[in-house]
């Protein structure tokens, strides 16, 4: 048992301290290297900003056929039940038609259920790609810390 307790809180501290000693380049003979990994990810973070942009522009064309297939389903669906009440007191030729009609919904709720989906993955990607940003952006501020370090290390 003690040597679980000691073994945890050594794991804790080593976790603790571990951001302590992230900083990856920490000499001036490093500074290629950083400047190489900054200009990276600065055309990387151009790049996600780019497409972010695009997949926001697209959302609202997903949006809108989304908003129409499902007001396409909802008629088709009025229709059917129009035709079907039709069919019980008519004739062949409208059991036919309430039949095609219930064809025609069913296609028109499985086109709602695919706009559907197609706007959810797409907020999902705009939602992957911000976090994807938001990471990248955080790593550049923290060569940015490092390049300060350097310079004032350089100063002294």
């Amino acid at each position: 048992m003690k040597n679980i307790i000691s073994s945890f809180l050594l794991l804790t501290c080593i976790l603790a301290l571990s951001p302590a000693f992230s900083q990856k380049y920490t000499t001036a003979s490093d500074t290629f290297s950083l400047n190489k990994e900054y200009t990276k990810l600065s055309s990387d973070i151009t790049e996600l900003t780019k497409k972010l942009d695009d997949a926001r522009d697209d959302l609202s064309g997903y949006e809108k056929k989304a908003d129409r297939a499902s007001a396409d389903a909802q008629s088709a669906a009025a229709k059917t039940t129009d035709k079907a009440s039709d069919a019980t007191g008519g004739s062949v030729k409208d059991a036919k038609r309430a039949k095609r009609e219930a064809r025609r919904s069913v296609r028109d709720a499985k086109d709602s259920r695919k706009a559907q989906g197609n706007l959810d993955d797409q907020n999902k990607k705009i939602a992957r790609l911000s976090d994807e940003l938001d990471k990248k952006q955080n790593r550049l501020k923290d060569l940015d810390a490092m390049r300060a370090s350097i310079n004032s290390i350089e100063k002294k």
